[in-house]
């Protein structure tokens, strides 16, 4: 009895299907050479659709990969690696590594060259938004790959000495938060305004109607920028 290899049962396959497809467009088209020409094309994008989805092994692959994960996740069995390599827009938020002012050591003695405060409302000099100041690092602090995404090789150096603020930002929705972490050339202090951004009420106890006054946590880390500037 012959072998049937993989190429010829496809052949088959392609075979057994071209008379019904035939009978297909005839019945669904219509009888006119225009009708079942296009309907012929869209059984063909119809194919080519489902060829590179459901009966792509690329696609299958990714989806498996994707389930596999969720379920790791679920059990508990992240692998190490991943643990390790948190993506940044998370580390932006919080993180272990004292990046983008996320170091719990105490901001004390104040350098004179931080000009900016702990509950500062301030303006960004690019996009204009108005946003509030929620810790502050002397100098850059941030993964090596942030750095080489947001300066280039020349504006590294000067990056390097210059302070850098962690600022929250409304975002677009009413209950969305934006965080940034940018340097003090780029930021302005803008006075008079209360901006309603979420989650302040973590970090500051009231607006005094000039800045945010921050919890005693909070105050405990930057205890002078409670001290008004002379």
């Amino acid at each position: 009895m012959p072998q049937l290899t993989r190429p010829a049962v496809l052949q088959l396959v392609l075979l057994l299907s071209a008379v019904p497809a035939q009978y297909l467009i005839s019945r669904w088209s219509g009888t006119t050479v225009t009708q079942r020409y296009h309907a012929s094309a869209r059984l063909f994008r119809i194919w080519k659709d489902l060829r590179t989805s459901y009966l792509n092994g690329t696609a299958w692959m990714d989806w498996a990969d994707q389930q596999m994960s969720s379920a790791k996740s679920l059990l508990g069995l992240e692998e190490e690696e991943l643990k390790d390599s948190r993506p940044i827009e998370t580390m932006l938020l919080d993180n272990d590594l004292e990046f983008f002012g996320a170091s719990k050591k105490v901001r004390s003695p104040r350098p004179p060259y931080v000009f900016l405060r702990v509950g500062d409302v301030v303006m960004e000099s690019k996009g204009h938004m108005v946003g509030v100041v929620v810790s502050w690092d002397s100098e850059l602090r941030a993964p090596q790959e942030w750095v080489d995404k947001v300066y280039s090789n020349s504006e590294v150096p000067k990056a390097e000495n210059t302070p850098h603020y962690k600022v929250l930002f409304s975002g677009p929705g009413s209950s969305s938060l934006l965080v940034a972490y940018l340097p003090q050339t780029q930021l302005m202090r803008f006075t008079g305004t209360r901006p309603e951004i979420p989650t302040l009420e973590n970090y500051f106890s009231h607006f005094d109607g000039q800045r945010f006054v921050m919890q005693p946590w909070l105050s405990e880390m930057f205890p002078e920028d409670e001290k008004e500037d002379k």
